[in-house]
């Protein structure tokens, strides 16, 4: 099932030709509501959520759904996703890549880090392992816990919808694994980049935005200090590179969506909150 974000590259006159299952909207709806129009539209008991600039290498269907299909307490599961460049996957080797995530992981202010980014492929981000979450680019998630949570949230429109979801499922329960022998390779942003005017100040406002709603809604009193002295941070780096009214935009809207962050931040404490983060600062 594909669902177009109101391309307008011929994608859609293509699917029709091939006769592909897709969904084709007038309009970008975001990536939260996109994934979640499409999950609606399938019936399948497990979901692979795959972002458009992905390449799987053979088996990843196979091995993320037996080690899905192997434990009932796991959520999720992700592939190893690789850095893709130059040529493509055909003149790519998988050993010398480079990672582009082995993982989900939050660091102590509540940021959200993909482990191994930009890196080699040392032995230690190369085994199976529980994480704290999956990426959004490459996961297959259990359908039942994609409806008992209600999808990603739709207003993060896109970034953080994948560690919102992944907090809440620790909250509600859930695990998540990382499955190594599932190669799936991804560019980048490639879509976001053709998608926007100004597509690096509007990742920045949107990555402001619902980071700061993240950490309201979930991060403890006790890491507010270390949470102000971060964001801060991010405003001072913003000004040098040139985004800071879309970062500051982007933070700002977040203190208006305030009471209803706050009564999600009552209902989260009603699960049991600590599972979530007992992860934070945890980056192996």
């Amino acid at each position: 099932m594909v669902v177009d974000n109101g391309s307008t590259d011929g994608s859609v006159d293509y699917l029709e030709q091939e006769g592909i299952p897709h969904l084709a909207l007038p309009r970008n709806v975001g990536f939260a509501a996109a994934v979640n129009l499409g999950v609606a539209r399938t019936e399948a008991s497990a979901i692979l959520s795959l972002n458009v600039d992905t390449a799987l290498e053979p088996g990843v269907l196979s091995a993320l759904l037996k080690a899905l299909n192997g434990d009932p307490s796991l959520g999720g599961v992700q592939p190893r996703i690789l850095q893709l460049e130059g040529g493509g996957p055909d003149s790519a080797s998988v050993e010398s890549a480079r990672l582009y995530s082995a993982g989900q992981a939050l660091t102590c202010d509540g940021r959200a880090v993909e482990l191994g980014a930009g890196e080699p492929q040392r032995p230690e981000l190369v085994r199976r392992r529980e994480v704290f979450g999956v990426c959004g680019a490459a996961c297959m998630l259990r359908r039942e816990l994609f409806e008992e949570l209600g999808g990603y949230d739709e207003r993060y429109f896109a970034f953080y919808e994948d560690v919102d979801l992944n907090v809440r499922a620790r909250i509600a329960g859930w695990r998540f694994e990382y499955v190594p022998e599932a190669v799936v390779w991804h560019v980048g942003n490639a879509s976001w980049k053709e998608g926007f005017e100004r597509p690096s100040a509007e990742n920045a406002r949107l990555v402001a935005r619902n980071r700061l709603a993240t950490q309201v809604k979930f991060m403890p009193l006790a890491a507010a200090p270390r949470v102000a002295a971060v964001e801060l941070g991010s405003l001072l780096r913003a000004a040098r590179e040139r985004r800071l009214l879309a970062t500051l935009h982007g933070k700002l809207s977040a203190l208006h969506w305030l009471p209803r962050l706050i009564r999600e931040r009552r209902l989260a404490r009603a699960g049991d909150i600590r599972a979530a983060r007992r992860w934070l600062g945890r980056m192996s």
